[in-house]
């Protein structure tokens, strides 16, 4: 579905503050793919996802979306089939429009019509699709956003993502701001959304046990390079150790995060 071609991202070129943080990424993301990035901190996961979200621009190489080349598309338009949900759950809802004032402006995603209707079929629906956050959002349509704790607001901004259909929904770090019974509930819906909509998702995570209970791929990233991309049956032997194992034998040196290492 999606195809990057020697993609390659420097900033600061020629000065001493020169980054190659991305290096000749060669990557084929399927449809249906759940897959798990990890890496310590500077590994290029978030640009990765960033050069893919066409909020940075490839110094290098090309970008396929279902053959067609996307490579100098803008963020703008990539946003018709490219869903994201950052690690503050403030970014994906508008705080102080109520809840249902949000949902409908998602709904709209995509459409040619600026008219923006509220009804008590669209109402209804709304309601239904909140009683699968098991919440009890549904009683609080008219409740601005900004009311809403972390937990809460996450989960919406997830069901709000699945509401727009998108073709690829990158997850960065999703859970990472939430308390643990929350960063489970929101986990256990992403899965739950990934499976009944048929969605193709790319999710960063320093939790390695995310990393290694979900999905079908996993990729490990170090020094703006993917040196690691495993499919669904050897994901489903690894552990901990073993992938910090095979880390050793490729890099030739200890995997060097806490975060990761102590999950």
């Amino acid at each position: 579905m999606l195809e990057l071609k020697n993609v390659c991202i420097t900033f600061h070129a020629g000065t001493p503050d020169e980054n190659r943080a991305l290096k000749n990424i060669n990557l084929k993301i399927n449809q249906g793919d759940f897959i798990t990035v990890i890496g310590s901190n500077g590994a290029g996961k978030s640009t990765l996802m960033n050069v893919i979200a066409g909020t940075y621009k490839a110094s290098s190489g090309e970008i396929f979306y279902e053959e067609r080349n996307v490579t100098k598309e803008p963020e703008y338009k990539r946003a018709r089939y490219i869903g994201r949900i950052f690690q503050n759950p403030l970014l994906g809802t508008a705080g102080k429009m109520s809840l249902e004032d949000n949902m409908v402006i998602c709904s709209k995603k995509g459409s040619k019509s600026l008219k923006i209707s509220l009804n008590n079929k669209l109402r209804a629906a709304f309601r239904e699709q909140l009683k699968a956050l098991d919440m009890n959002l549904e009683s609080r349509l008219n409740d601005n956003v900004e009311l809403l704790s972390g937990g809460q607001r996450q989960a919406l901004t997830l069901l709000m993502a699945v509401m727009s259909k998108p073709a690829l929904l990158l997850l960065d770090e999703h859970t990472a701001a939430l308390d643990p019974a929350n960063a489970d509930l929101v986990m256990k819906l992403t899965r739950r959304f990934a499976a009944d909509y048929g969605l193709t998702v790319m999710m960063i995570t320093h939790n390695m046990s995310q990393a290694l209970e979900y999905g079908n791929r996993l990729l490990m990233m170090d020094s703006g390079e993917v040196i690691l991309d495993i499919g669904r049956e050897e994901k489903e032997k690894l552990t901990m150790d073993s992938l910090v194992q095979k880390f050793r034998e490729i890099k030739k040196r200890d995997l060097n995060s806490d975060r990761i290492l102590l999950q």
